[in-house]
């Protein structure tokens, strides 16, 4: 009787560990889809889901196992999510090896990727809409104010949506779920 009991318990251990690990897959494959959306490889945002949902820090070799990828891949990768601030290097006491972390707070996920996107995409678009409108800025033809004026439009635009998304990102979580209610509801 007590054997039975035993293989019913590893029986169903079994069965939700594998539970456990098809959803993490999905979730791994889903997160790696959209982070194109957010501005980074699908390599590296799988690395990130990963990181993300294991319970203890992970080797470079455990990266690269789990996914699938080369050592370079998982190298330059990880390196990258560190300099982003996701991801960050973990020591163990009496391990050579690198093992890494991710960010959990979802608040705090959100503010990084925000702040590298701005960096990254809009900075160098209010840049470009800048030059453009100053470039054009006199041209006396109506090609020219027009485009003048959609170029100043733009700017105008992605400099409040900057400010916004800067202004957002700097609150507290629970403030900024009462604004959006507020402003959703």
């Amino acid at each position: 009787m007590q054997l039975l009991n035993f293989q019913y318990l590893l029986e169903n251990v079994n069965a939700e560990t594998e539970k456990l690990k098809l959803a993490r897959d999905e979730f791994v494959a889903q997160w790696g889809a959209l982070g194109s959306q957010w501005g980074i490889n699908r390599t590296m945002a799988q690395i990130h889901a990963l990181l993300m949902t294991a319970p203890e820090p992970l080797t470079t070799d455990e990266v690269m196992e789990e996914l699938e990828i080369s050592r370079g891949n998982a190298h330059s990768n990880l390196k990258e999510l560190v300099a982003w601030g996701l991801l960050r290097s973990v020591v163990k006491k009496g391990e050579r090896r690198d093992f890494f972390e991710a960010e959990k707070d979802v608040w705090q996920i959100f503010t990084i990727v925000a702040r590298e996107r701005k960096r990254r995409e809009i900075e160098p678009a209010l840049s470009i809409l800048h030059k453009c409108a100053e470039v054009s800025e006199g041209i006396d033809t109506p090609e020219g104010k027009a485009f003048h004026d959609q170029m100043r439009a733009l700017e105008d635009f992605v400099g409040f949506a900057s400010k916004m998304s800067d202004r957002i990102s700097s609150m507290k979580h629970g403030f900024a779920l009462q604004l959006a209610t507020k402003l959703l509801g």
